[in-house]
């Protein structure tokens, strides 16, 4: 293949795209969303806070931070019994750079 070659499906890179994908998934949902934004307007906030400020159940504010924390949207840190979750700023920047290119 020579370099003046047009670009075709073939020069995707599955694995980034599946990564892709499923980081876009990931914050495509309303109430991921909505965690994040409320963890970025804080700051810093413990799985406690955020069900409570959003008025879900615990467990379905877990699946969520799970699904948010594989994709590296949100860091946590632990303190005694407590989980910490954060927003990564590089990640979101990351994300943000992609989809300008994108457009």
């Amino acid at each position: 293949m020579t370099t003046n070659e047009p670009y075709s499906i073939n020069h995707l890179d599955m694995r980034q795209l599946k990564a892709g994908v499923k980081i876009l998934r990931a914050i495509n949902h309303p109430l991921r969303l909505s965690i994040i934004k409320l963890v970025e307007d804080n700051a810093k906030l413990s799985v406690t806070q955020i069900y409570f400020k959003l008025r879900i159940d615990q467990s379905v504010a877990s699946q969520h931070l799970a699904i948010l924390r594989e994709c590296n949207i949100l860091v946590y840190t632990r303190s005694g019994k407590n989980v910490y979750y954060s927003v990564n700023d590089q990640k979101i920047k990351i994300i943000s750079d992609s989809l300008a290119i994108l457009k």
